[in-house]
C-alpha cells in the first residue's frame, strides 16, 4: 500500500492519489486525491473510495 497511483475514471476523468487500501471487489481507497479536470483545472478530493466499475489504473510507482 502507499503507492501513488494515476487512476482514468468513465467518463474521462482522471484522478491521482494514494493507494490506502482495496477489497475483494476491487474497489480502492485512496488519500490525498486531485481530480485533474480537462481544463488542466485541479480540484483536491482528499479520501475517498472508488468503485471498480471502470477503473484503469497505472501505478506511479512499484507495487
Amino acid at each position: 500500500m502507499n503507492k501513488k497511483l494515476s487512476l482514468k475514471l468513465s467518463g474521462g476523468r482522471h484522478v491521482q492519489g494514494i493507494l490506502q487500501g482495496f477489497d475483494i471487489f476491487m474497489n480502492l481507497v485512496i488519500d490525498e486525491g486531485v481530480e485533474k479536470a480537462t481544463s488542466r483545472q485541479q480540484n483536491n478530493t482528499g479520501m475517498g473510495v472508488l468503485q471498480k466499475n471502470s477503473i484503469m489504473l497505472e501505478a506511479l510507482e512499484r507495487v
